[in-house]
Order: structure tokens, then C-alpha cells, then sequence
């Protein structure tokens, strides 16, 4: 389920990267996500018990999704995609370990070092402003802070379907309509032009955080957050072929580094 939920997301991530103006690209995604899953709202139990993480996910979406379009507007995507996965789950593991006592092992910290070493190595090279850097690395403290919430709140909610439908709901009444509001008439002019490729992204962020959510209640934090960052062997493999962006040797190194840390987390228990 995590991985299959880390390629979907690199698709989701590239549609974003490759729309004109990403804000209201970002509004139209999270915007169809919230219509498709709002059916669904009415055969689901309220998430009792997961109302005050919702909140707080909510919130840290909303800065996750503003340093992520700053990330995508300052570089590239092989660049800002790595980086701010490769910071997530380390300080999601930290986190979790720390104030929430999840189980972790040598096995378990082995695989999350590779991990992010491998993606923080794809991220490296001399091109990489620092203006990039920041705002990727900002994604990567949000990613983590959002992942630990989520996990918290899914276990809380009644059922993962439920937390996984209202937390689209918010995501895409709050966070999509404040960003369409926010483009004002550039919104509607984007949206034209790009609704097609926004509806397809809404429906592959459904399927992408939806796995990740329902992982998240079955599992521990630290050793499904570190293994969900595979995504970035999906996202370099679509940046180069799709996005035709150039992949520098280091990058390509860091691809066989994840996908080493990959096997130690799936083996590991």
C-alpha cells in the first residue's frame, strides 16, 4: 500500500510541477479530490475523536502546499521533489518515536538513513540555490509534521475511511477554494485550460493519501513514512522522461540508495 501510495504521488507532484501557474493547479487538485470524496461523506460515521487532528492537519497543509509551489517555482523537479522527501522521514521518525513511544529497531533506523541519504543525494549539486534548498527543506519539516498528525488521527478516527474522506474534505474546501480565491481571475483562466489534467491529479491524490492513511492505521510511523519516499524513484524516472529534465550521476546514484533502504524497510520488523 506505501508504495503504491509513493508513485501516485510522484504523478500527483508532476502534474503539479508541470501546470503554468501551480497555485491554481494546486486549488483545482485539492478542489476535485474534496467533489470526488464528498459523496462518500454521507455512508461514513464522523471522525469522532480526530476532529483536533484534522484541525492541525489542516493548517499544516496549508504551509506544506505554499513551500511545496515555492519549491516547484524555484527549481527543478528532480531537485525540490528530493530534498524535501529526504528531510520527511527522519524528523517524522524522530517525532514519533519520541512523543508518541512507536516502535523502532536498528533494522528500522538502517533503512530511514538510507533512504534519505539516498534522496538528499539526488537533491545535491552545484545548480541548487539556496532559495531552493529553503523553501524544499521547508516542505520536508511540514511533510513530517503532517505525516505524524495523520497518523496520530487516523488511528483516532472511528474507521481509516472516514478520517481519509474528511480529511479531503477539509483539504479541498479550505486549502482549494482559499488558493482559487487567492489567484482571483487567473484561477478561472487556469482553469480552462487545465481542469482535465486537475481532475486527474484529485483523483490520484485520493488514491496516493488514502493508501498512505489506511498504511499509517495498520502500521508504524517511522518505518511506512521512510518507505513512502520511493516516490522518488517514480519522480526522477518521470522528470527525465517526461519533464525531459537532466539527471546529473549523483541523482542517479541516490535512486540505487533508496531503493536499498527500500528493501531493508520491507524486510524489517
Amino acid at each position: 500500500m506505501i508504495v503504491g501510495s509513493g508513485a501516485a504521488h510522484a504523478i500527483v507532484n508532476a502534474v503539479l510541477k508541470s501546470g503554468k501557474d501551480k497555485m491554481s493547479s494546486r486549488a483545482l487538485i485539492d478542489g476535485f479530490s474534496a467533489l470526488l470524496m464528498f459523496p462518500a461523506a454521507f455512508f461514513l460515521p464522523f471522525p469522532q475523536g480526530a476532529w483536533g487532528w484534522l484541525a492541525g492537519s489542516a493548517v499544516v497543509h496549508l504551509v506544506y502546499l505554499i513551500c511545496l509551489i515555492k519549491s516547484f517555482e524555484a527549481a527543478d523537479m528532480s531537485v525540490a521533489y528530493p530534498i524535501a522527501r529526504g528531510a520527511a522521514p527522519t524528523l517524522a521518525a524522530a517525532v514519533a518515536v519520541t512523543l508518541f513511544n512507536e516502535p523502532i529497531n536498528a533494522w528500522i533506523a538502517c533503512g530511514i538513513g538510507l533512504v534519505s541519504s539516498g534522496v538528499l543525494l539526488i537533491g545535491s549539486g552545484r545548480s541548487v540555490t539556496r532559495s531552493a534548498i529553503g523553501w524544499a527543506m521547508a516542505t520536508g519539516v511540514t511533510i513530517a509534521a503532517y505525516t505524524v498528525i495523520d497518523a496520530q488521527g487516523v488511528r483516532a478516527a472511528p474507521s481509516a475511511q472516514s478520517y481519509i474522506a474528511w480529511i479531503f474534505l477539509m483539504l479541498g474546501g479550505v486549502i482549494g477554494v482559499a488558493f482559487a480565491l487567492w489567484r482571483g481571475p487567473r484561477f478561472m483562466l487556469a482553469a480552462r485550460s487545465e481542469w482535465r489534467a486537475g481532475l486527474f491529479a484529485g483523483a490520484m491524490s485520493i488514491v496516493t493519501y488514502g493508501l498512505a492513511l489506511w498504511a499509517y492505521r495498520l502500521g508504524d510511523t517511522p518505518r511506512l513514512a521512510a518507505l513512502r519516499e520511493t516516490s522518488i524513484v517514480f519522480a526522477t524516472l518521470i522528470a527525465i522522461f517526461v519533464l525531459k529534465e537532466r539527471v546529473t550521476a549523483a541523482r542517479g546514484a541516490g535512486i540505487a540508495v533508496i531503493a536499498l533502504g527500500a528493501a531493508v524497510l520491507l524486510m524489517s520488523k
